[in-house]
């Protein structure tokens, strides 16, 4: 089981997300990744969000957590600086990983029920959030 931390992001009514492109699917996710030894939740997202997209964020609050193969925290962040989709992650870097694209986008919040972002239960949560 592994413990995973990621990033809601949200400015001008539209969200930062990882389009994924992988085995001929397209989903969406958002940014974040595993949490690593000696790391705190937070630090992990605020780390994952940097090195995928390429901007520093401050972390709000907890939006949520998940209990699906372990634990995933989503907080609630804003950025503080950088420049978005930028990030010099792995993901971008290792080209033997094979696990197929990543690109930083901005998603309108009102587009999020037409389209496969995972996991569904922060997209049903921050669509609740907007009615």
């Amino acid at each position: 089981m592994r413990r995973r931390s990621a990033a809601v992001i949200i400015e001008n009514r539209k969200v930062a997300l990882i389009k994924r492109t992988r085995e001929q699917r397209r989903y969406y996710v958002f940014p974040g990744g595993g949490i690593e030894d000696g790391e705190n939740p937070e630090q992990a997202a605020v780390r994952e969000v940097y090195e995928e997209l390429g901007v520093h964020v401050r972390i709000i609050k907890l939006f949520d957590t998940i209990n699906f193969d372990g634990k995933q925290y989503y907080f609630a962040a804003e950025i503080i600086s950088g420049e978005f989709a930028t990030g010099l992650g792995e993901e971008y870097t290792n080209s033997s990983r094979n696990r197929g694209t990543y690109q930083p986008v901005w998603i309108g919040l009102d587009e999020l029920i037409y389209l496969d972002v995972r996991p569904g239960e922060i997209v049903e949560k921050l669509i609740d959030k907007q009615s």
